[in-house]
């Protein structure tokens, strides 16, 4: 055999070694791998302090500090009135912490003045990954800007769905009702539920966090369905409110099936806002590290 046959073999072999090298997955990714992230959820009470003074640029720095990758926030005001300036705190917020943003208004209301912005209040998720879809669910309300209100389905309970490096995930936020009464809370675990259900069955795969200010602490009846399907990330953390000398923890980190819990906390803030922030790190095992 020539040497310029020798050496077309060689590099023929070469070629074919190169080319499985590439397509094989490696052994990290044959056996999967679990995608870390890290989420948090706070009550931001329109922008407004536990000293009475609106001041988002103390929120924006509350916000930054927890280094979440999504954020769920409640309480949310976008144009509503003078006690949040007529802003858009949604969108203000997302600009000044440079992440995506889903507005999913409870309320939305004409405008005092013709031509103005609609007057919104809701919940919002703030995400550094792009936001694929999103969606305004309804649960039972108790509206209050009703002067009698009645239970009723209403808007509010946010979702939107991320491609976390490739790991599908549907983030829900929600903010249930204050009232003493768990009777309407029994509604809307009931309502989260069967949407948290269907939109799982909808994107089988998919791994599911639900962040909110729930209204109960985590022994309430109303919330104990809850946790047939989901795990309290914040167990063991201290209370969320109110956020001078928190007495109760009403603020939550829930997460699905397939999603594990490394690590959760309540930041000592105790201005920026009337709750405490939760934060929790979390990460997404690969389907096929299943």
């Amino acid at each position: 055999m020539s040497v310029r046959d020798r050496t077309s073999i060689q590099l023929s072999v070469t070629g074919a070694l190169l080319s499985m090298a590439l397509a094989a997955p490696s052994a990290s990714a044959a056996q999967g791998h679990a995608v870390p992230l890290r989420v948090a959820t706070y009550n931001i009470h329109a922008g407004t302090g536990s000293d009475g003074v609106f001041d988002l640029d103390r929120q924006a720095t509350a916000l930054r500090a927890l280094d979440a990758d999504v954020i769920g926030l409640q309480e949310v005001d976008v144009h509503w009135g003078a006690r949040s300036q007529g802003l858009d705190v949604a969108g203000e917020l997302a600009r000044r912490l440079d992440m995506r943003v889903s507005f999913a208004p409870i309320y939305s209301l004409d405008p005092v003045e013709a031509g103005s912005p609609r007057r919104e209040y809701g919940v919002a998720v703030l995400s550094r990954f792009p936001i694929r879809s999103e969606t305004n669910h309804e649960i039972t309300r108790l509206s209050t800007q009703d002067a009698n209100p009645v239970p009723a389905p209403a808007p509010g309970f946010g979702e939107v769905t991320l491609k976390v490096h490739g790991v599908p995930v549907q983030v829900f936020v929600t903010h249930l009702d204050y009232r003493s009464d768990p009777a309407v809370r029994v509604a809307q675990v009931a309502d989260t539920r069967r949407i948290m259900a269907r939109e799982r069955a909808a994107l089988p795969g998919a791994r599911q966090v639900l962040l909110g200010d729930f209204n109960a602490e985590p022994a309430a009846p109303e919330l104990r369905p809850l946790w047939a399907g989901l795990r309290d990330a914040g167990t063991g953390t201290g209370g969320t409110y109110p956020a001078t000398v928190p007495l109760k923890r009403i603020d939550y980190v829930a997460v699905g099936k397939g999603v594990r819990v490394h690590d959760a906390s309540v930041p000592e803030e105790a201005v920026a806002s009337d709750h405490r922030p939760v934060v929790a790190d979390v990460s997404l095992p690969t389907p096929s590290g299943r």
